[in-house]
Formats: C-alpha cells, structure tokens, sequence
C-alpha cells in the first residue's frame, strides 16, 4: 500500500464524518443482489469480464451514454455538453465536457474537490496504449487508428521504457480546459460509440492512479454516481452513493408509443439520481443458492433466471401465478449477446488454416446439438445461431442459415475419416493424421451450468470417438489464460456494448488477438473484409461485406456459435423502473427502491 501523508488521511475522515447521514425515519434505500460469476476488478483499462464492467460503469462516467428507456437505443450526453461534433469525413471528433463535474473525494486529490476536465479523458484515453496495463479494450481504439498512439505504445515497449504520458499527439489531445478532440488515421462514423462506455471510457484521475500504484483494479475514483465502499474479492461488492454527485434528475424519454416506457418515466421523472443509496452485490456462482435468496426475499433484484428455475418460475415464459400474487415482476428480453466455444486457432492441433484443421474444428462443430443444448441446459431460454453476429444489431440477417446451427453426426465422421482423423492404433479413439493420439482439451469452470455444458461436450466428442480432458478452474483464472493464449478450447459468451455488428466480427480479426479475439483468428482475407466495413457508413454495402466476413468465419470454424439467449429478470415489488437495457451495463442510477407496493404500479409490465 502507499504512503500517504497524514494530513490528507486526516482530511479524507473529515470528509467522511461531514456526509449526510440518513436518520431513522429516512433508512437508505438498498439493492440487494448477486453476480454468478466472480469479479476481476474495477479499472477500466484493465476489465474486459462483464461483471466488472458492471461495476465499473457505475463509479466512472463516459462523455456519452444512452438513454435508459429509449427504443431502439439513442446516445445522449453525460458528462459531455452534448453529442461530439464530427468532421472530416468521421475522421475528428470534438468532445466539449460539462463544467463543474467533480470525482469522488479520494485523499489523493489533498482535500481539495477535483473538477472533471478535458485533460482526464485523454489521460484515460492513453492509459490503454500503456503496456503495462495490456488493455483487453485496446483493440476498440487501435482499429480506429487514433493517430500517434500506436506509435507511442509501440517506442514504449521497444525501448522498455514508462509509457511517455506527457508527450502530445496529434490524435488525442486538449483543446481546452473542457473540450478534447481525437483524430484518426482513416473514416470511422461508428466511432464515438465507444465513448458511451463508462466502463471502457470513463474519465479516471492521474492522481489516484499515481497515488496507488498498482492498485487501480482495487481502487476506483470516479465521477459516477457511486464509489466503491467495500469489497471482498470474488464475495461482495459494495457500493455506495458517491456525496459529491451532480444534481441530475430523471429525464429519460421513451419513444411515444413506448407504453411501458412512457409509465416508467411518468413515475419517475424529475426524481434526482441516484435514488437509492447503497448497491450490495454477493458473488454466489452456485444457480440454486441464488435463486433461493431472491425467493426468501434476500435479493431484491434476480439478474437472468437461472435456467433449471425456468418451469418453475415463468412456465410458458409467463410468470407463475404464486410469484405474481407476492408482487414479483418479470422482464423478459432477447439479450444482444452470444455463446460460444472457441479453438485456440495458434494450437498445434486444433488451430492452423490447412484443410486437415479445418476439417476437425468443422468436424467437431457439426458433432455438438446447439438445440440440444437450448432445450437442456438452457430450458428454451435461447434461440439457435446461424453466426456470430447476433440479433438487433446491424449485420444480423434473419434469413441467413448456416452450418453453424447444424448437427450433423454422419456428416462430422465422414469428415473426420477423408482427412485422416482416424483410429491408427485401434484402441477405439481417433488419432491425428500422423497418427499422434488425439486429445481435446476444453477449459470450463466448476460451476453448475458449466458442469451440465460440459456433459454435452463429453457426450459429443465420445459420439465422434475423440478424447476429451476438462481442464477446470475459476473464470477469473481461465480468461487470464486465455488472454495468453493458454486455452484450447474454452466456452464463453460476448455481449454487445453497441448496435453495430462488426463488434462481433472483432472476435475475428487478426490484430486483435489476445484481446477481443481469443480464439487468435489471423486470415487475410477476413482481414481485409473488416477494414472495409468498418469505414463505410451503414447501408447495403456494408451489411453485404459483414455477410461474407460472417460465411468465412463458418467456414474456417474458429468460433462454434451456439446461442443468443434470452434473460429472465425478476424483481421484487418495491423495486421500481427496472427495465433491461440492450447495451447499458449499469442500471442503478435508474431504479428507485419503494416500500409502498401500491406506488409500483405504473411500473408492472403488461
């Protein structure tokens, strides 16, 4: 741990004593809930897990964000003035921040308040070209080629040297106190979407991070409406409202003929954010446990449905008359997301572009039942992949069907017979062409849904007569291994932060491995249809290049895409304007906590 001075220790407890307590008869308003998976940590240049981003994206703020209620999804200002001006050709963007935006009291900041400026989102910016961090949200700036960044980076590391934070450049830089404007090398009109990202793009101070070296993960300060006020790795969150928040009042605005939308927005607005005062997250991996503490009232708050709970909870996915007459509302959207198993594409055995490798990923693919797998594990909470881009975002074809959602075990052994993967030694188990023996191995975690992924799998390789070794550990501990390169296969699911589709095809893109792109695709020709939809504007052209970048990803296989599935949220009746947002990760700011169940009414979904 840092030293820090006494006097600022000291200056940091006054603060803390000085905070408007609530009294007895104003007893904080808390949200109570849990995570299945555990956390990573809270630093936005550090977290790609979507638990943490959660988190993270209540504690800092981007320039933009969207706003909760509108449908389909619109960018809105937040710290920003308002929305980036954008010239030459998609090429610069102008962010002009919002006056007297402060951070969260921190002994760092030497008992002064520290204002918001321009100055902190280029700070933030470049903290993602910093090798040390090894940013797994580099890949969303570097593909806009920020000018002179990748440079810098690039000096940094020949040279062994501390990132030059100081030195100007030409595309990421201060105008003035409140307005920075960032360059790129090439057009890129879907750009500023990445800025309504709090979690990826929230301003952080240099102060904090100098003042805790080391300790960014653990030691978030931001502008957002919470702060992080206690956490137990991998077991509790909690967080708390930040005393030195903005006035900000509910003015959410859902399209007209937004039923739902329009009553949650009579009921609250005008209300100052946030209105609750504390968020408490337990880390619970096991499905049951979880499920158990939402229905003895525990948890306010029931963040997807576990599915085994499905005919119990929403039978006919309609909520179950014994919950509705306790109050318990439901709301059940498609998420934009996908699941997935990837094969390590750099691996001596699974990986490689020959038809041989091809033809086993092909192979293996055609031999696992996605639907199978929805009606199973997943209780129908699910619809079938055709690729990787999922539904509601630009790229998705309805009437597209591929091999992808195939399951073809006849077709997967003759596969596997023309290329030579075959029983060389005869002891029953295919071996590879040279006829070294042939062992799968699938990286999964020790949690219950994992465990019922992975009899299918074990199901689908013994139909194939491949061997197959789990290799399990936590999801922490796998996805920095993955990020080495250290998996083979391995089971994951990417959700969408924003409506364009090519986020999906970054999974694919070669200079993008090790960080979107686990799986380490590198084809040329993939390659070469990314660059080019990504500078085109939207339109016909550009949903026809993403449609032959998503063939050639069915193809060479690297991704099994098995599933987009669907959430089932459930809440309890004082949890009020709860509505499930396609690519916001924090909702906190938006809910209010009410003990007057009467009052919620305008709020139940039809």
């Amino acid at each position: 741990m840092p030293i820090i001075p006494r006097t600022l220790l000291a200056l940091a407890c006054t603060a803390l004593l000085a905070m408007p307590r609530p009294t007895a008869a104003q007893a904080p308003k808390v949200l109570r809930y849990a995570f299945p998976v555990a956390e990573t940590g809270f630093d936005p240049a550090q977290i790609s897990d979507l638990y943490s981003r959660t988190v993270a994206a209540g504690i800092f703020e981007a320039p933009l964000t969207y706003d909760y209620l509108a449908r389909p999804a619109r960018i809105v200002p937040q710290t920003a003035a308002a929305l980036p001006e954008i010239t030459d050709e998609g090429r610069r963007f102008v962010f002009r921040i919002r006056p007297g935006i402060r951070f969260a009291d921190d002994p760092a900041f030497g008992g002064r308040p520290r204002e918001l400026t321009a100055a902190d989102y280029v700070y933030s910016i470049k903290r993602h070209y910093d090798p040390q961090f090894k940013s797994p949200s580099l890949f969303q700036l570097e593909n806009a080629k920020i000018l002179g960044l990748s440079e810098l980076r690039r000096r940094a590391i020949a040279g062994k040297q501390p990132f030059p934070y100081d030195t100007e450049v030409e595309g990421a830089r201060t105008l003035d106190r409140y307005t920075f404007e960032v360059r790129l090398g090439a057009p890129a009109p879907r750009f500023h979407q990445v800025f309504a990202d709090g979690a990826v793009m929230g301003a952080v101070a240099r102060e904090v991070i100098e003042a805790y070296p080391g300790k960014a993960m653990e030691h978030p300060v931001g502008t957002g409406p919470f702060r992080l006020a206690q956490w137990r790795r991998s077991s509790l969150i909690v967080l708390e409202r930040n005393a030195q928040y903005r006035e900000q009042r509910y003015a959410e605005q859902p399209a007209p003929d937004d039923a739902r939308g329009q009553a949650i927005a009579r009921q609250l607005q005008g209300r100052r954010l946030p209105m609750i005062d504390r968020v408490e997250i337990a880390i619970i991996e096991e499905q049951q446990p979880r499920w158990l503490a939402f229905l003895n009232g525990q948890h306010d708050f029931l963040d997807r449905l576990p599915n085994e709970f499905a005919s119990l909870a929403i039978p006919n996915n309609r909520l179950a008359p014994h919950l509705a007459r306790k109050g318990i509302r439901m709301e059940r959207v498609p998420l934009v997301d996908a699941t997935m198993s990837y094969f390590a594409m750099e691996h001596p055995v699974v990986g490689g572009y020959t038809p041989e490798r091809v033809a086993l990923r092909r192979a293996i693919a055609l031999g696992y039942d996605s639907q199978l797998e929805i009606e199973r594990v997943r209780r129908g909470q699910a619809v079938v992949a055709q690729s990787i881009v999922p539904p509601q975002l630009s790229g998705y074809d309805p009437d597209l069907v591929t091999e992808m959602s195939r399951h073809d075990l006849p077709a997967a052994q003759a596969l596997l017979d023309l290329y030579g993967w075959t029983d060389h030694d005869g002891d029953g188990w295919r071996d590879q062409p040279d006829g070294q023996p042939l062992v799968i191995e699938y990286a999964s975690q020790p949690d219950q849904l994992s465990r019922q992924l992975q009899e299918l799998w074990k199901k689908a390789f013994q139909a194939l007569r491949i061997r197959v070794e789990f290799r399990i550990a936590k999801w922490p501990e796998q996805l920095k291994a993955s990020r080495a390169g250290k998996l083979m296969m391995w089971g994951v699911a990417w959700g969408g932060t924003s409506p364009h589709g090519s986020y999906y095809l970054d999974l694919l893109y070669g200079p993008n491995k090790g960080q979107a792109n686990h799986a380490r695709f590198d084809l040329p020709q993939f390659n070469a249809l990314f660059e080019r939809q990504f500078l085109l504007p939207d339109g016909p052209e550009r949903e026809a290049l993403i449609r032959q970048a998503k063939l050639i990803a069915v193809a060479y296989m690297p991704y099994k895409v098995n599933s987009h599935r669907i959430a089932t949220d459930l809440l309890q009746p004082k949890v009020v304007g709860y509505r499930r947002h396609p690519f916001m990760r924090e909702f906190w700011r938006y809910i209010d906590i009410e003990s007057d169940t009467g009052r919620t009414a305008a709020a139940t979904p039809p």
